[in-house]
């Protein structure tokens, strides 16, 4: 037997030890749990408006749905991607209180103010449970619940945890946008305004326009963030006046 065949045999008995790449496999498993839809966070009970947009008669077709959900990542993300990033980069609870407070007096939109902080405590009350190994995470929900000094709003609590699990900041604001857009699209479906089939194709064109949001707005400060279509803001804030709905929000 040669040298090189005798190392190469006993490398292939040593059992594997635990490295960089076993930390990092783990990781993917979370990411994908988190952007699971079976995760109940409570997204699928809002609509970011597009019901409003509909009885108000803004969206009537598929392309006036593609229209939408452009303008809708833009205005999520030059306005929510900041808090993201933030939380995310600095993900404690002093940061953290801090920027929930911030959202809660930047957002004057009532439905969307409510919207958001019913989504962002069921998704701590969720990863607090999954995670049981981010003692942190436990800690910050046994502090803060039942406290009226938060709030507790989807984006900086999203990128809370994902600073906390151990995502980078951009894979956080990329993630907190293709959870939007799956949100939308999902409420344009049981909508009947497109199928399932329709829907996927939609997600799948819409998703370049995305990563240029993404690559436009992300890794700002909170100080940055702003509005770029206060129409939609205005169309989800119409909603608790509808007579009949379907979505929360």
């Amino acid at each position: 037997m040669r040298v090189d065949d005798a190392e190469d045999s006993v490398m292939s008995e040593m059992p594997a030890s635990p490295t960089a790449s076993g930390i990092n496999q783990q990781l993917f498993w979370s990411q994908w749990q988190l952007l699971d839809s079976i995760l109940p966070t409570g997204g699928f009970a809002h609509s970011y408006g597009l019901e409003a947009a509909m009885q108000s008669r803004i969206v009537n077709n598929p392309e006036d749905l593609r229209l939408f959900l452009i303008q809708a990542l833009e205005n999520i993300s030059s306005l929510l991607l900041p808090f993201v990033y933030c939380a995310c980069k600095s993900p404690d609870a002093a940061t953290w209180v801090k920027l929930d407070q911030l959202l809660e007096a930047t957002l004057t939109n009532e439905v969307g103010r409510k919207a958001s902080t019913s989504q962002g405590s069921a998704l701590l009350r969720v990863a607090a449970s999954v995670f049981t190994e981010i003692q942190s995470l436990q800690d910050l929900r046994k502090t803060f619940l039942g406290s009226t000094s938060v709030s507790f709003h989807h984006a900086p609590i999203f990128g809370l945890i994902c600073g906390l699990v151990g995502f980078d900041s951009e894979t956080t604001q990329r993630a907190y946008m293709f959870v939007t857009m799956r949100d939308v699209i999902s409420a344009a479906t049981r909508l009947n305004l497109i199928g399932p089939l329709a829907a996927s194709v939609l997600q799948h064109q819409v998703a370049p326009d995305a990563e240029k949001m993404v690559q436009k707005w992300k890794d700002r400060d909170v100080s940055e963030a702003s509005q770029t279509a206060p129409l939609l803001d205005a169309l989800q804030g119409c909603h608790a006046y509808m007579f009949s709905r379907l979505f929360c929000s």
